[in-house]
């Protein structure tokens, strides 16, 4: 006989408990997610206001000095209001010359102001035409500010949300244009509760908001629920309560959103918490970041005991995953608009266009991120610039992306020419792009697919099924494409009833 069930935490038994984690962690990520391939994320705060950060910064070379402060010069324009609290850095020093000793909180009347001219329907349109299937709106960042009027009042900061209902005007406008939408909130930072200044990751255990936050964030989080139905739940950082309470919270979410998502940074609280604040145990955690930083060239989040997604952070993975995984990022190498950012801090069009396509083939999403301002709500030029090349790529490569699949080889090369691999029932789709500018024409010679094999019922086409003239070559299918691999623009090749040649060894 097992152990007798009784009476349990928040009212429920221990039998119950486990199985309602059980229950939540059996949920499946539906197909439409899947699917997408292409979200954007939105971080439009009132740090949007000052939008400044700094740009050029090693962040996994400051954390790996071990710098008390190596935080504070975070690249994020969002993390503002944590850089004011070091005096030393960019974000301070830039304060005092431009506000002097102004509150960081009297910048939300002015992002509300902006609001005048904000037109939430030009947004969606324009992500819409990115291909984009999805919208994630920063709903409450780590400034506590809220974007909708919500009825659960803070009780540090009185008044600190939008009159404005914008998390619900934007929602009406991303549905509006087929995609749908998602909710980001900060579950596991709020500077109006726990203000601790973050230099180093193990500030992040110190920062962690208790008292009367976690019942606060709770309730935020099922009114945005019941409020807004989102298909996408995304926390931020870690989950202020135990793993119960956050089972029966993510258990209630896909009751009332069965196709809904939740990302992988639900952490909740546990008692290694307090062996993280301890010397030893923060001395431990900054090491643990410093390497990390270094070795995934990014931010990995740990796995919690409840997700759908893992979300690296300006990091893909190798390979291709079997669990679900979207790279979140900036179009630039911040979070929220940033001033400072000039052309060169910005995607290329080569990068961006490749990894939208690089990520697809290895079984994930892209959730690209846009800063809008927040002085009068628009978006800067050389954001709409990359989202319009999205839109453009697209609406030429876009049947050979949505809906597809990994298939048996995710990478491959040929001569002078990178490729990515997806399918669909029995077609592959060949992503080739050169790996360099052509110094000089090339002449009528076939494109190479080492990892495709010919059978008799093999034919390449273009994405709209004109015939390409095949061949069954040596080292692997030969194809004549109408045009030669762009150093910039993937070039896109449909390949039916082809077989997939043995995997290299090792």
């Amino acid at each position: 006989m097992g152990p007798r069930a009784g009476p349990g935490r928040d009212g429920l038994t221990v039998a119950g408990d486990r199985g309602l984690v059980r229950r939540v962690r059996r949920h499946h990520v539906p197909p439409w997610w899947r699917d997408a391939k292409l979200g954007i994320f939105i971080h439009w705060t009132p740090a949007s206001v000052p939008a400044f950060a700094p740009v050029g910064v090693d962040m996994g070379e400051l954390l790996a000095q071990r710098r008390p402060d190596a935080l504070a010069w975070s690249p994020y324009a969002e993390w503002y209001q944590n850089s004011l609290a070091f005096p030393q850095s960019p974000v301070a020093q830039h304060h005092r010359e431009v506000y002097g000793d102004r509150p960081y909180n009297e910048f939300a009347r002015d992002w509300e102001a902006g609001l005048a001219s904000w037109d939430p329907d030009d947004w969606a349109r324009r992500f819409a035409a990115t291909g984009a299937r999805y919208v994630v709106l920063v709903t409450k960042h780590h400034d506590g500010y809220c974007l909708w009027p919500s009825q659960v009042r803070n009780p540090h900061v009185p008044g600190l949300y939008s009159t404005r209902d914008v998390v619900g005007e934007l929602a009406e406008a991303v549905r509006g244009q087929g995609m749908r939408f998602g909710v980001y909130y900060s579950g596991g930072l709020d500077w109006t509760f726990n203000d601790h200044p973050l230099g180093t990751f193990s500030d992040l255990i110190l920062a962690q908001p208790g008292g009367d936050y976690p019942a606060y964030a709770e309730a935020q989080v099922r009114e945005l629920i019941a409020r807004y139905r989102p298909a996408v739940l995304w926390n931020d950082i870690s989950w202020p309560q135990s793993t119960t309470k956050l089972a029966a919270l993510l258990a209630d979410y896909y009751r009332a959103v069965p196709d809904g998502v939740v990302n992988d940074r639900f952490m909740p609280r546990s008692p290694a918490w307090i062996v993280g604040g301890t010397g030893p145990g923060r001395k431990l955690l900054d090491a643990a970041a410093a390497r990390s930083a270094k070795a995934d060239r990014g931010i990995v989040p740990p796995k919690p005991p409840l997700f759908d997604v893992r979300t690296p952070e300006y990091t893909t993975f190798d390979d291709v995953q079997t669990t679900p995984w979207e790279c979140v990022r900036g179009i630039d190498e911040s979070f929220g608009h940033n001033e400072e950012s000039s052309e060169e801090d910005f995607l290329t069009r080569r990068d961006l266009l490749w990894s939208v396509v690089d990520i697809t083939a290895k079984g994930g999403n892209l959730l690209l991120n846009v800063g809008p301002r927040g002085r009068d709500a628009t978006i800067a030029d050389a954001q709409l610039r990359r989202l319009d090349w999205l839109a453009s790529f697209t609406a030429a490569a876009g049947e050979g992306l949505f809906a597809t699949r990994p298939w048996v080889h995710a990478a491959g090369r040929t001569d002078g020419a990178e490729i990515r691999y997806v399918a669909r029932d029995s077609t592959v789709f060949a992503f080739v792009r050169a790996e360099r500018a052509p110094d000089a024409p090339t002449g009528a010679t076939p494109l190479v697919l080492p990892e495709l094999r010919a059978t008799e019922a093999t034919a390449a086409t273009t994405l709209d099924g004109r015939p390409l003239r095949s061949d069954a070559g040596v080292a692997g299918l030969e194809v004549w494409p109408e045009e030669r691999p762009d150093h910039e623009v993937p070039i896109v090749i449909a390949v039916h009833h082809a077989e997939a040649a043995p995997r290299a060894p090792g």
